[in-house]
């Protein structure tokens, strides 16, 4: 299973940066979103998962 950028992702990468923000998606964060879209878990599964990784990798 792999990652691979749509064009919505583009989308959202160009709003973010014209917002002055940056947001970089590491392994884990797009490998989760290649599960949604291989309908291997659900989006709320998804964020879940997403947010207790957030919280594990927090120094």
């Amino acid at each position: 299973m792999s990652y691979s950028e749509g064009p919505n992702d583009r989308l959202a990468h160009h709003i973010s940066r014209l917002a002055g923000d940056t947001v970089e998606l590491d392994e884990i964060e797009r490998l989760l979103i290649g599960l949604v879209r291989a309908e291997r878990i659900t989006r709320p599964e998804m964020i879940l998962l997403q947010a207790q990784y957030l919280r594990e990798a927090r120094p």
